[in-house]
């Protein structure tokens, strides 16, 4: 219970950190319970369909989670700098490839992103809530449709005697 108020206040955090020209493309959401499990299950088995390493240590994390924060963009513009930033001379057509994630996007927007990421771990930090950003939460977050993103990361969340994100093996 009390993580779930500490990840809505993360939420909080996420959507109201500064984005580029003032355009707010983000996706948030709270795991927990059954959604957890499964997704902590799903991970696991995708790293083993897929042969890709770590998967069935960050879905054990998940799994030993009490709750997961999703933070991802949803259909976002490109700022339009033609900054080439993004490796492009010219801004990108966002949302043009699938994979992992949907892509390219734009490095405004991605940024966009990281500064709403950095900004809920800094409130689960002043709460003294242990987290760890992951992007193979958010792969697998997004496979499963638990949240309408193109890209995603996901922060599990845990309180605990010691981290149970350090120190994995």
């Amino acid at each position: 219970m009390s993580l779930r108020i500490v990840a809505e206040l993360m939420a909080i955090s996420a959507r109201t950190a500064p984005k580029a020209v003032g355009q707010d493309f983000l996706a948030i959401k709270i795991v927990e319970g059954e959604e957890l499990r499964r997704l902590g299950e799903e991970m696991i088995a995708y790293g083993e369909r897929t042969g890709k390493r770590n998967f069935d240590r960050d879905g054990r994390n998940v799994l030993n989670s009490e709750a997961v924060l999703l933070i991802g963009l949803k259909d976002a513009r490109v700022v339009g700098l033609n900054c080439a930033a993004c490796g492009s001379p010219t801004c990108v057509q966002p949302n043009t490839v699938e994979g992992e994630f949907r892509g390219p996007q734009c490095a405004m927007r991605l940024l966009d992103m990281g500064i709403a990421i950095g900004s809920a771990v800094k409130t689960a930090s002043l709460l003294n809530v242990d987290n760890r950003v992951m992007y193979r939460v958010g792969a697998v977050a997004r496979a499963m449709g638990l949240i309408d993103a193109d890209v995603v990361m996901g922060i599990p969340l845990s309180a605990t005697g010691k981290s149970i994100y350090f120190d994995r093996g």
